[in-house]
């Protein structure tokens, strides 16, 4: 049976670059955000997620802000199913273009804290 337009399970993709014209660069800009590398990671960890379900510090607004500007970038491809925009890293597109470079971010050790003691070489 074929879905009728409008129904929950009809879904469609927003447009997002095609990787092979991109340069790292505009991948590493987008990720230089905090909020932006915190939504990588849980989408990440999630596989997919829309600007409600996405626990942050921020305004939605501000969030759906971020999922635009990593769509723009390449990274992450968003689904409108429903009223929702479901988004998910583009992980093996990104693998393909730029190997290693998401597994060394998403798994990448917070910084330390700084001492207040001088360090020593």
């Amino acid at each position: 049976m074929t879905p009728r337009p409008g129904t929950h399970s009809e879904s469609a993709w927003l447009p997002h670059p095609d990787l092979r014209t991109l340069d790292i660069g505009v991948l590493l800009q987008a990720l230089a955000d905090p909020v932006r590398l915190q939504i990588v990671r849980m989408l990440v960890e999630r596989g997919e997620g829309s600007c409600g379900s996405l626990d942050l510090p921020v305004n939605r607004s501000t969030i759906s802000h971020h999922l635009r500007t990593l769509r723009d970038s390449g990274l992450v491809a968003t689904r409108l199913q429903g009223t929702s925009r479901l988004s998910r890293v583009r992980w093996s597109e990104v693998e393909d273009r730029f190997p290693g470079l998401l597994p060394a971010i998403v798994d990448a050790p917070p910084p330390e804290e700084a001492d207040s003691a001088p360090s020593t070489p």
